[in-house]
């Protein structure tokens, strides 16, 4: 979190459509925090998107796109590898973002499979809160351990290996 992935994402599909190129950009349905159907940076930066329940909704939304854009994949089911893998076999250009780790530091969703079949992968890195070295991990603030849990700062902090251990050690 706040390592500008969906920033990134806004950008490139904003290039995209200035190049006339035809784009469509999905967000897992579940992912409601700053809009229901658009995409939204934290800085507030929006794209429209189409929000779907599963993967398999994508390739049926995709005909006739040269660009796909997908948004917090890790929220998506496993099928997104097969669908990624189809729409690049069609010609269509996949770009998409998301957490690679949960809060606990363990690969989240299809990140890790979808990594291995990219063409291309660039890793952002959010900042560490406490000591301003490149983040590795979104450390949860809250006592919630549900894999998923929607949130921002209140729930969330970027923090560096070192800083995330210290503050695993002190909750321990």
């Amino acid at each position: 979190m706040f390592s500008g992935k969906t920033e990134e994402l806004i950008r490139r599909m904003k290039r995209a459509k200035f190049a006339k190129q035809r784009v469509e950009i999905f967000k897992p349905r579940i992912d409601t925090r700053y809009s229901d159907v658009d995409v939204v940076s934290h800085d507030q930066h929006a794209i429209k998107s189409t929000p779907v329940e599963s993967s398999s909704t994508i390739l049926l939304l995709a005909s006739d796109i040269d660009v796909v854009g997908i948004d917090e994949a890790q929220f998506l089911d496993d099928g997104l590898v097969d669908v990624c893998n189809e729409l690049a076999y069609r010609g269509i250009r996949v770009i998409i973002a998301g957490l690679d780790m949960d809060f606990k530091g363990v690969p989240f969703g299809p990140m890790p499979a979808l990594c291995a079949i990219a063409d291309d992968v660039t890793k952002v890195h959010a900042i560490c809160v406490r000591c301003g070295n490149l983040a590795y991990v979104s450390h949860r603030l809250v006592a919630d351990d549900k894999r998923v849990l929607l949130g921002e700062t209140s729930e969330y902090e970027p923090l560096c290996r070192d800083c995330y251990q210290k503050a695993i050690s002190e909750e321990g």
